[in-house]
């Protein structure tokens, strides 16, 4: 869909920053009314523009004060299927994200983990035993800050 004009960006922008808002919030905000602020979250929706809603939860809030991005190079392409690898990284609940991705490594994965140590028994006990591992490298994000994304580059 390559039809949207500012009033689409705008309620996409709305809706970025803060999924619950209501129909009628977001046309008041963007100078409609609630019913049509509505068609056109639904016609967004059903063109796959608006692909779901998420809540954002603090993970250190819930006590998860370390996350660790890993790039993870198999050992051995073909002896293991890349559906099988994923299968099995994507059953552990603290892999919060896998990438397959080009470059130095086959994937990249996005773990949440308590403090070091609890990472620590991450990697030994749930990572390291996974099927096809080979190369392993551990970046231990220290800050992030979140970009509006796609929408910031779009005019209106």
């Amino acid at each position: 869909m390559t039809d949207l004009d500012a009033t689409d960006l705008a309620i996409l922008r709305l809706l970025a920053q803060d999924a619950t808002r209501s129909a009628a919030d977001i046309g008041r905000a963007v100078g409609i009314g609630q019913p049509a602020a509505w068609r056109r979250i639904r016609r967004l929706t059903d063109h796959g523009v608006i692909a779901g809603r998420r809540v954002v939860v603090d993970a250190a809030a819930l006590g998860f004060g370390v996350t660790v991005f890993l790039g993870i190079k198999l050992a051995a392409k073909g002896r293991i299927s890349l559906e099988d690898f994923e299968r099995a990284v994507t059953a552990i609940p603290e892999v919060q994200v896998v990438q397959h991705v080009l470059g130095q490594f086959d994937y990249r994965l996005r773990i949440t983990a308590r403090d070091i140590s609890d990472f620590e028994r991450i990697l030994r006990r749930r990572i390291m035993t996974l099927p096809g591992v080979g190369q392993v490298e551990a970046n231990v994000m220290l800050s992030e800050e979140r970009r509006p994304g796609p929408l910031g580059a779009l005019g209106g």
